[in-house]
């Protein structure tokens, strides 16, 4: 081979990996590597579209202790009745591990309960209410299992309420993301899972007392929003966390991890680093038909834009789906609310957007006037008196 032809290979060569390298697909493999962590398992998801950030055995089912208890309250939340007094189940509160202190014969909540799973981590809490919300555990742990498929939790098994070892108990890190981000929807237990400590009223009969939160990460950072602890000896130190900052939540589980509270702390640092606006191109030209009018469809359009996260350069791809009544009825004035855009991922719904008419519809049959109706009772009253 002559000079040339080598070195007209050798530029051939250096522009293909020149083009390689800048592609946004290279970097997101060389940054994927992240901060070195003692878990065995892990994820960092955007609580938003569920975009995985960094991930690690992520799809590995392994127990995970007490954070089960993110379940079992946000099951009791859903429960309702929260503040409606009860007395315990005496056979439900005998169980070992942490205790939020029942006795026999207490008279609880639910939303005490639910303050005694999330915070100091109660096993008896998490008997309590299972009974108090189904009648007795195992029908709780069956709506334990139909609520993990309906989130997407296909790596999950629950065999007990409150996270102890029990034979297939389990579930993956990423699993255990869906799980946070479905919760941390419901605003009583955003509320409740973000504080270092409440105070709460049981006993027999009740007083107020004050329970601390078992995770550390609130004090040791004011952008952490929650979430749950975890530890049996099979499961080892587990904990499911949540982190704000800059109008973007990200969600961190750590599973059987030695050094659970600086790698998570390191991981939403390396996390937020990567961070960048996204503005999604939403559909237009949409029309809406239209009868009783003056024209057969109505321009519709959404005020809105919507603005998600790219991490890493990969921005998400939502799927956009367009919701209309199949005729839009005249008279119908400019800017009215029509219909919606649904945005959705592969982890449920991220939003929704108004859609709204961007000309008017005008009626073509003007509607009689009242009066009109009543000349005409007039006139046949008149007719069957003249009659008479």
């Amino acid at each position: 081979m002559n000079r040339s032809v080598r070195l007209c290979t050798l530029l051939l060569g250096l522009c293909i990996l020149l083009n390689f390298c800048s592609s946004p697909s290279f970097f997101a493999h060389a940054e994927a590597a992240g901060p070195e962590v003692s878990a065995k398992a892990c994820i960092l998801m955007d609580a938003q579209t569920g975009q995985v950030v960094y991930a690690l055995n992520a799809e590995e089912k392994r127990p995970m202790a007490s954070t089960t208890k993110i379940m079992t309250t946000l099951l009791t939340l859903e429960s309702g009745g929260l503040d409606t007094p009860f007395p315990v189940d005496s056979q439900a509160i005998q169980v070992e591990g942490s205790s939020m202190g029942l006795q026999t014969g207490d008279i609880v909540t639910k939303r005490a309960l639910c303050i005694g799973m999330l915070l100091p981590s109660g096993n008896d809490a998490a008997n309590a209410a299972a009974v108090a919300v189904a009648g007795d555990i195992p029908r709780f742990l069956d709506m334990m299992n139909d609520r993990a498929k309906q989130i997407g939790m296909t790596r999950t098994y629950f065999a007990s309420p409150s996270g102890l070892d029990a034979e297939g108990h389990g579930a993956s890190a990423h699993d255990m993301a869906r799980l946070a981000r479905e919760a941390l929807r419901n605003p009583e237990f955003a509320e409740i899972c973000c504080q270092p400590s409440m105070t709460v009223s049981f006993g027999n009969p009740p007083y107020a007392r004050t329970l601390k939160n078992t995770n550390k990460l609130l004090t040791m950072d004011s952008s952490i929003i929650g979430v749950k602890t975890g530890f049996t000896d099979a499961a080892g130190r587990c904990l499911v966390s949540a982190c704000r900052r800059d109008d973007r939540t990200l969600i961190c589980v750590t599973l059987f991890d030695r050094n659970d509270w600086n790698d998570h702390l390191a991981l939403y640092d390396y996390g937020f680093s990567l961070a960048q606006d996204y503005t999604v191109q939403l559909p237009h030209d949409l029309t809406a038909a239209a009868e009783g009018g003056d024209r057969l469809s109505v321009p519709v359009y959404a005020k809105d834009s919507l603005t998600l996260t790219a991490w890493r350069g990969i921005p998400p791809q939502p799927q956009i789906t367009v919701l209309l009544p199949p005729f839009l009825t005249a008279p119908l004035p400019k800017g009215s609310q029509v219909g919606m855009l649904v945005c959705r991922t592969d982890c449920g719904e991220i939003a929704r957007l108004p859609l709204y008419t961007a000309a008017d519809l005008v009626c073509t049959d003007p509607e009689p006037e009242p009066f009109h109706l009543l000349e005409w009772f007039k006139r046949l009253f008149r007719a069957d008196k003249n009659a008479a």
